[in-house]
């Protein structure tokens, strides 16, 4: 969607004439942070035990914006609780949005990123759909690295753990109005983490196909990272446990549109009807899906390697069960920043559950794939896809 750009009251903006909204496209400065030191630093915890998402780093960075005075200096400053009025719209209304990435220690002690403007072009595009300030993506991608480099102990000396960088940007508007927030704040909060799930890697988990359950709907904002997309998943991931499943597997309308699994999107490698093997995955432009970084990497390496179909279109229970029936199913697995590549074993839908052949098969693709990506993120190989931040 092309922005219109106008003048208002000597001040540039952005106007979106589809959403009406009006934001500034001014932008703080990574040059302009400022740094202060966590006077007390925490003990780091052993990269063995680490789990996802319990522990946080020394420092966190900030940025405020506000309508009548633009975006303030951004601040690295000690880890600490947020203060917010009891009526931001945020708490209220759910105008917030989050990124997810990494950072990684190579074996030649280098930190590297993995592909993080792709997370900025997202994160930009969900700010966009929140009516939220724009700013300038390559500027906060360099003050997170600025955020990284301070916190550089923390990442860990493990080829099997990662730091997690939580980029996070809500509504502070100190008013319960329905409305456009008139004050922001980016924060960035970063912490190590081992595997995702708690089963590790490569174990395969099983699926709940229940199409009583919707995670995102055509026109709606399945396809931006935004936090109400992801509390109402809470109840129905406890149903797929009650039933034995440890993932949801999301379907969409009367023709029951497979989606996405979990909170990772979806693909499967068969043998297609034309007997020729492809790797699928669910398209991105009807709104249902969210472009995830570690799909976009799955693609562009298949389809360098040239050696199978890649196809991105829309695929229906239905025909994913008479692929199983008929043998022509391989590997199905999900793919996300958090566990990167995680396989299927069996899926449970309306009351039988079908085993899937991922394991049996390998899962070869999907350990080539994990293989190709962590290589590139922890440095083993070179790649323009994992800047160097120290």
């Amino acid at each position: 969607m092309a922005a219109l750009r106008a003048i208002l009251g000597g001040r540039l903006v952005q106007a979106l004439p589809s959403l009406g909204s009006v934001r500034l496209s001014s932008s703080f400065k990574a040059a302009d942070v400022q740094i202060e030191r966590c006077a007390s630093p925490q003990p780091k915890p052993d990269s063995s035990s680490l789990v996802f998402g319990k522990h946080f780093s020394d420092h966190m960075l900030v940025i405020n914006w506000s309508e009548s005075d633009g975006w303030e200096r951004p601040q690295i400053k000690p880890f600490q609780n947020l203060s917010l009025h009891p009526a931001s719209s945020a708490l209220h209304y759910s105008i917030e949005l989050f990124e997810g990435m990494k950072a990684f220690r190579g074996a030649d002690d280098h930190i590297r990123l993995f592909r993080p403007m792709l997370n900025m072009q997202r994160m930009h595009r969900s700010a966009e759909r929140s009516c939220l300030p724009l700013f300038d993506k390559s500027e906060l991608l360099q003050c997170i690295k600025k955020l990284v480099e301070v916190d550089q102990d923390w990442v860990p000396f493990s080829q099997s753990a990662s730091l997690y960088i939580r980029p996070t940007f809500i509504g502070t508007e100190p008013s319960l109005g329905v409305s456009r927030a008139s004050k922001a704040m980016i924060f960035v909060i970063v912490g190590p983490v081992g595997p995702y799930f708690a089963t590790g890697s490569f174990n395969p988990v099983s699926l709940l196909a229940d199409p009583a359950f919707v995670r995102a709907w055509k026109g709606g904002v399945g396809a931006y990272k935004m936090g109400g997309n992801y509390g109402p998943t809470i109840a129905v991931q406890n149903e797929a446990v009650k039933r034995d499943c440890q993932q949801v597997l999301w379907l969409y309308g009367d023709q029951e549109e497979i989606t996405e699994v979990g909170t990772m999107n979806l693909f499967i490698y068969w043998t297609n009807s034309k007997g020729e093997k492809e790797l699928v995955t669910p398209p991105l432009e009807d709104g249902l899906i969210l472009p995830g970084v570690t799909r976009q990497s799955l693609l562009d390496l298949a389809r360098t390697w040239g050696e199978f179909g890649v196809c991105e279109r829309s695929l229906q229970m239905p025909e994913l069960l008479q692929a199983l029936d008929q043998g022509r199913v391989l590997e199905v697995f999900g793919a996300g920043t958090a566990c990167v590549v995680c396989p299927v074993g069996s899926l449970l839908y309306k009351g039988q559950t079908f085993q899937i052949p991922t394991m049996e098969n390998g899962p070869d693709l999907a350990k080539r794939f994990y293989k190709e990506l962590t290589d590139i993120q922890y440095g083993r190989k070179e790649s323009d896809w994992a800047p160097l931040v120290v």
